[in-house]
Parts: C-alpha cells; structure tokens; sequence
C-alpha cells in the first residue's frame, strides 16, 4: 500500500488544493488518511480507482 501526498494528489489529479479539500467534504473524493498531527495522505489505490471511474464515465457518456 502505498500513501500520497497532497503535492502528489496534485500531479495526479491536476486539480487545486482548493478544489480537492471541497471534493473532499462533499463526499466527491477519497478521504485522507490522518497520519500525525500535521500530517495527512490519501490511499493511491482508492484515488486511481476514483479517476478510473471518471475514464469510465467519459466512455459510457461518449457511447450514448
């Protein structure tokens, strides 16, 4: 298993800090990790699967 960090987060997902923390409480976007008291990460496996359902979507919304 492996934790990201926010930089990384943002490489992968290409959005502002901004906008992953309002995704985030919206329910949007994998939940951080609480690793020490300034310190968080996201699951990579749980935010690759969360982009992979975007792919998905834009292939099934292209089919129709």
């Amino acid at each position: 298993m492996k934790i990201l960090s926010k930089k990384e987060i943002r490489s992968l997902v290409l959005y502002s800090n901004q906008h992953i923390d309002r995704l985030e409480r919206k329910g949007e976007f994998p939940q951080r990790v609480q690793l020490g008291t300034c310190r968080v990460g996201w699951i990579e496996a749980e935010v690759l699967d969360w982009l992979q359902q975007r792919i998905d979507n834009r292939h099934s919304r292209s089919l129709k």
